[in-house]
């Protein structure tokens, strides 16, 4: 890694330790602050290790690199602000009890010829050791924040910032060529009228060169991209603003273009609800991710809420940690804290895995899911802990989770404490990511849990087996000497209604 300290030595701001871990799945609390060219941020991890939470997350639009090009130097306001901003981060973190604090500078402060004596001041006035890495460790980086999200990441990942734009290969795990460029939109503010157009371009045929032109998917990461991608989502009346594994075709993204231009960035903050900061920087960086979609002609575009701060975390993940599903790592964690009796959710999904035969394997991660999610609500007021698995799940920061994947999992989840599925203003419009079969498939999954759950409170592989047979048309539980007692009314209603979804009749032996 090129990084540099106020001495000038390279070295490394991980250490030798790797994560701090309670055990090999639990986090402990760790925190990354990142500088860059427009925004100071503190992200403070804590949870799933495979799978971290935000246990605290802020940024202060602080715009160091505004100005930079014109002067060489760091805009004076934004230093002022940055250094307001890191002195607080650090006194959150001595409060916080945060041992593992890295703290990373961009662009701005690394092409800045009073970015040393600002590197100098930041150690001086807070204790901080703010590393500055180079423009192809940026991007490298911002590859291992995607992989940390999206695990089978393959395209390229492009991370906007204020003052540069990086680009990086990502493929089985692995991240391959990197590339740098001022495309950042600090430094476009300097290139007048219609030189702008043949400008990007011309940097843009540079970019192809290093990391080539066949990438059938492009992973978008960095605060203006995201911008970009809620206001397209408004273009399109789209059902759910998460913004993490939001897909676009190039089309969408040439008509929200074209669309920006003609609406009042005013309007567009109201409704959307983006900051000014952030909004300015838009109509210039939509003409660099309209050159982006040109240049590189790529079948789909990924919004990725991950980057340069998730892949210092992911830089200090051993092997075994980072071959782990990240969904499947965040259910168990969830359950530990949250569910009646932990460890009931593996014994669950095993139960009913004979319900579910021959399902491909991203089915059966989100079965096994729903699975470890099913009691995680059980503290909500009964008339609203359906909607609330629903809520949880479609907007709960989980990651290797598309859009359709978490109504898919909301609606089982549902239909765990549910019966019918009402019409509901949250409910019906996320209705439409789902298909016919997949709406079907995920009630069969929720009455499978809400009869389970409820047949043996501890463990129901030791009150009976499930054997589904299509071509008899039963769904057959068969009982054990423990089980008999706890085949009620109820249960057998339950039964009944799992049954009647999977079209076939109930036999109990």
């Amino acid at each position: 890694m090129n990084v540099t300290t106020t001495s000038g030595q390279k070295v490394s701001p991980f250490g030798k330790q790797g994560l701090p871990v309670r055990s090999m799945r639990e986090l402990a609390r760790v925190g990354v602050v990142d500088v860059g060219s427009n925004s100071i941020r503190l992200v403070v991890f804590d949870g799933a290790a495979r799978s971290p939470a935000y246990f605290y997350n802020e940024k202060v639009m602080a715009g160091l690199g505004q100005g930079l090009v014109n002067t060489g130097r760091l805009n004076p306001e934004g230093a002022q602000r940055g250094m307001a901003a890191l002195k607080r981060f650090a006194a959150l973190a001595r409060s916080m009890g945060i041992e593992a604090l890295t703290c990373v500078a961009t662009a701005a402060v690394r092409e800045a010829e009073d970015g040393p004596a600002f590197q100098r001041a930041v150690a001086r006035q807070t204790g901080l050791k703010l590393m500055v890495i180079d423009g192809e460790e940026e991007a490298r980086l911002s590859a291992q924040g995607v992989l940390l999200g999206w695990p089978d990441a393959k395209g390229l990942v492009c991370d906007i910032g204020g003052s540069s734009m990086e680009l990086a290969e990502v493929a089985g795990g692995q991240i391959g060529r990197r590339a740098t460029s001022p495309l950042g939109p600090f430094r476009l503010q300097q290139v007048e009228g219609k030189a702008l157009k043949r400008h990007i371009e011309k940097i843009m045929d540079g970019l192809v060169e290093a990391v080539g032109r066949d990438h059938e998917r492009i992973y978008l990461v960095g605060g203006s991209w995201r911008a970009i991608a809620r206001l397209d989502m408004e273009r399109r009346g789209y059902p759910m603003t998460v913004l993490h594994e939001y897909r676009m075709t190039p089309d969408d993204v040439l008509a929200t273009v074209k669309w920006i231009g003609n609406e009042n960035l005013s309007d567009l903050k109201a409704r959307t609800g983006i900051s000014s900061g952030r909004l300015e920087l838009v109509p210039l960086a939509v003409q660099v991710l309209r050159q982006l979609v040109l240049t590189f002609e790529p079948q789909e575009i990924a919004v990725s809420s991950y980057g340069i701060r998730e892949g210092l975390l992911y830089e200090q993940m051993s092997d075994n940690i980072r071959k782990r599903d990240p969904l499947t790592e965040a259910a168990r964690f969830m359950e530990r804290q949250m569910a009646r009796m932990p460890g009931t959710g593996k014994k669950l999904h095993q139960f009913l895995a004979p319900v579910f035969p021959g399902v491909s394997p991203r089915r059966e991660r989100l079965i096994r899911a729903a699975c470890l999610l099913h009691d995680t609500s059980w503290r909500a007021h009964p008339d609203y802990r359906a909607e609330a698995c629903f809520d949880n799940v479609t907007r709960s920061n989980l990651a290797a989770l598309s859009h359709p994947e978490r109504v898919f999992l909301g609606l089982a989840l549902l239909h765990r404490y549910k019966n019918g599925r009402a019409a509901s203003p949250l409910i019906t419009p996320l209705l439409k990511l789902l298909s016919e079969e997949e709406i079907r498939d995920a009630e069969i999954l929720g009455r499978a849990m809400r009869f389970g759950a409820m047949f043996a409170i501890g463990d129901p592989n030791e009150a009976g087996t499930l054997t589904l047979d299509r071509e008899a048309g039963t769904l057959t539980l068969s009982l054990t000497k423990a089980g008999r007692d706890l085949m009620g009314e109820v249960a057998e209603s339950r039964l009944k209604a799992l049954a009647g979804a999977l079209g076939v009749g109930a036999v109990v032996g």
